[in-house]
């Protein structure tokens, strides 16, 4: 059955439309985000709607809209690296969030079913898990590609054709043309880009989506078993030599085809347990019976930065009351276990939860401050009152006496727990009661 095509020649009705204004205003207001180089607030955005809609609407229509330069802000990318952030202001967010909306529904049914990343209903923890059921079917000879700085060098002649392709409304392509042609503003000095998405708007997301669907589409051509999520991709085949040919395809693909450098450093032919994908890792199972088989773990980098997340609430010197530290953990606990629940993370968690209820400790210990008040609540807590008093007036750090049983059989587990406190473990189990059946115990079934 031949699919209908939908009319796109004047797709700028839909976006300004009232009703997907509103909603995208209440998207931008909702995912917060600082305000661009106007100094207009996000809060502020709905107010500045409702005063200047059909002024708005009107400069758009005739296409007199002219988005603002974009603030530029570099944010740490980890190994002593920074990554260029492009903040539109509020009022271009809206815009790029209508339009986005709009011009998702004509891309949406046509995209790869190996494609995760920014669409509806799909997730990292599905990219993961069929990059597993690769490894398991004996796809073990992986094809990593990482693409060089991808959202600064996306070609705008390339993009526009291809938007161009399904898009034939010529107000939205201004529009679209306009937000990357915006000049980017960083320590008060305006510079042009000639290329590039920039990072932290709405819409680069699709737009980084729409350009690699032609990668996906090639991939699919060769018959080839992949996963991508945004600009990570990797490529799985039966023997290196295939996986070696199948790089340097790919590789001459990316060149010509989409002007896409890729970092030779990054990328490379891997094996599982030397190949991670966002934030999985992968390791051998060791049981009898079960041969060549993997599982998913969480790779070393994302256990310390959970960790750091974990020490940055619970430092003695945070400026928190013991309430707002334990909403803080569990918020910080809860998301990220919901992103890593297929992974093996149960032991470990059971190792962090000691360590993270000795940090609770030491931030209670501190708190009491002077030695009066700690040998007086010592002695609420049950401990004898000559113990209390030299516990109270102790030369040890306030960490040795976080890990001592002074108050290890004080502060229990149950106090902690009627504080609101819920142990990782706990956390763990809760979340993973209502998985999905597994298949073979290995991943569940999507």
């Amino acid at each position: 059955m031949k699919r209908r095509k939908r009319n796109t020649s004047n797709l700028i009705e839909r976006v300004i439309h009232p009703a997907n204004l509103t909603i995208a205003c209440k998207d931008v207001v909702r995912n917060k985000g600082a305000g661009g180089i106007d100094g207009m607030s996000v809060s502020e955005l709905k107010h500045h709607l409702d005063l200047h809609r059909n002024q708005l609407v009107e400069e758009i229509l005739t296409c007199a809209y002219l988005p603002q330069p974009i603030r530029g802000k570099e944010i740490p990318k980890g190994g002593g690296k920074t990554r260029q952030l492009g903040i539109p202001t509020a009022i271009d967010r809206m815009l790029q969030q209508a339009v986005s909306r709009v011009v998702m529904m004509h891309y949406e049914i046509d995209f790869s079913t190996y494609s995760y990343g920014f669409r509806p209903e799909r997730n990292t923890q599905q990219a993961a898990g069929k990059a597993l059921s690769y490894i398991n079917s004996g796809y073990q000879h992986i094809v990593e590609i990482d693409l060089k700085e991808f959202f600064d060098r996306v070609d705008h002649a390339i993009l526009l054709q291809l938007l161009y392709r399904k898009i034939k409304c010529p107000k939205t392509m201004c529009l679209i043309r306009r937000w990357l042609r915006a000049p980017l503003e960083k320590d008060g000095k305006l510079t042009k880009r000639r290329m590039g998405v920039p990072q932290g708007s709405p819409i680069s997301p699709l737009l980084s989506n729409i350009i690699l669907h032609e990668l996906d589409s090639e991939m699919e051509r060769l018959g080839l078993r992949f996963v991508r999520y945004a600009d990570d991709f990797s490529i799985y085949c039966k023997t290196k030599s295939q996986a070696r040919k199948v790089g340097n395809d790919i590789y001459i693909f990316l060149r010509d085809k989409l002007k896409l450098p890729i970092n030779r450093d990054k990328s490379g032919i891997r094996r599982p347990v030397n190949f991670q994908i966002l934030g999985f890792g992968f390791v051998p199972i060791y049981k009898k019976g079960i041969k060549g088989k993997y599982q998913l773990v969480v790779a070393p980098k994302r256990w310390k930065s959970f960790k750091a997340k974990l020490k940055e609430v619970t430092r003695k010197t945070t400026p928190m009351s013991f309430d707002e530290r334990i909403s803080k953990l569990i918020e910080i606990q809860r998301g990220w276990i919901n992103n890593f629940k297929y992974a093996n993370i149960k032991t470990k968690l059971e190792e962090l939860d000691g360590w993270l209820r000795n940090r609770l400790r030491y931030c209670i210990w501190h708190h009491w401050k002077k030695p009066e008040r700690k040998r007086k609540n010592l002695i609420r807590l049950g401990i004898e009152a000559g113990m209390a008093y030299a516990w109270s007036r102790s030369r040890m750090g306030g960490w040795a006496i976080a890990q001592s049983p002074i108050l290890g059989t004080t502060i229990t587990v149950q106090r902690l727990q009627k504080r609101g406190y819920i142990p990782l473990a706990s956390m763990y189990n809760e979340i993973t009661a209502t998985l999905p059946t597994k298949t073979n115990s290995l991943f569940p079934v999507m």
